[in-house]
């Protein structure tokens, strides 16, 4: 799964049954059932049942499912389900501790929510689990255990989101950003989109069918970026073929990991296509 493009990655409360069937014909690169915080306490059994049934029938993208976390009276019935029902993975909530992902590495992939200012600390080791896909940035539960005021570039965040995506590249994990609240503000989230992926992430985790097709513009690749990764390559080959070390492009050096960069931009492009 970890060779899967996710630029969008889409949250759907396990107990709506009718949201979940929509699920199944949008446009997101994966999708995540969610038992958790979407779901009241009264309402998990049913959820659970609900998310049963979606994983028996075969889905066009990844589908992981979101436990309720670790010391809940949910927790056990949660990853019982993810292991016996054919999810893709396993989204676990408020890691902390490298401990508690060694221990939820159960055969299949496992995500981890960093959504506390200790998650964040930790987050080198967690993502050096084996069994870590990937990790996830909570950033509501994140500024609200910093005491953060909002703000539109998310100034307050900047580090512990660059932290998490300093720990997953470290270990070869995906980062994938928080989601973004407000349905209705479609510019705020396609500049939360463009801030996400300069700072390093994969793609971003979504609340609703409107947000997917911006993070997955944000977060693929261009015609025009792809034509421009084929003439780096092409100089480069040229320059090589003369028996020369590096090459120059309009102006610029270019070495074998700028060539190397331009093979991974075309391979985010031909898996949009």
């Amino acid at each position: 799964m970890t060779a899967r493009l996710l630029r969008s990655v889409l949250y759907v409360p396990g107990d709506k049954p009718r949201a979940i069937e929509k699920a199944r014909t949008l446009n997101a690169d994966a999708v995540i059932l969610d038992l958790e915080d979407a779901v009241a306490p009264e309402h998990k059994a049913q959820a659970r049942e609900h998310v049963r049934e979606a994983l028996s029938v075969r889905w066009p993208v990844p589908v992981m499912v979101r436990v309720n976390g670790l010391g809940t009276e949910w927790e056990h019935d949660d990853r019982e389900l993810a292991l016996t029902a054919g999810a893709a993975g396993i989204v676990l909530p408020k890691v902390e501790d490298a401990r508690d992902a060694h221990a939820l590495s159960l055969g299949l992939p496992l995500w981890a929510m960093i959504e506390t200012p200790l998650g964040v600390l930790n987050a080198p080791a967690i993502a050096a689990v084996p069994g870590v896909a990937g990790l996830l940035v909570g950033a509501n539960d994140l500024a609200r255990a910093l005491r953060t005021r909002p703000h539109p570039e998310r100034t307050p965040l900047r580090h512990a989101l660059s932290a998490v995506v300093l720990a997953a590249r470290a270990h070869g994990k995906i980062p994938l950003d928080a989601v973004y609240n407000d349905v209705r503000d479609p510019d705020g989230f396609a500049r939360e989109c463009r801030q996400g992926r300069t700072l390093g992430f994969s793609g971003k985790t979504v609340i609703h069918p409107g947000q997917i097709d911006a993070a997955n513009a944000a977060y693929g690749v261009t015609d025009d970026e792809a034509d421009a990764a084929r003439a780096v390559i092409a100089a480069w080959n040229t320059a090589r073929a003369e028996g020369k070390s590096v090459a120059t492009h309009q102006g610029a050096l270019v070495e074998q990991m700028h060539v190397d960069e331009a093979n991974e931009v075309l391979g985010l492009w031909g898996a949009t296509r």
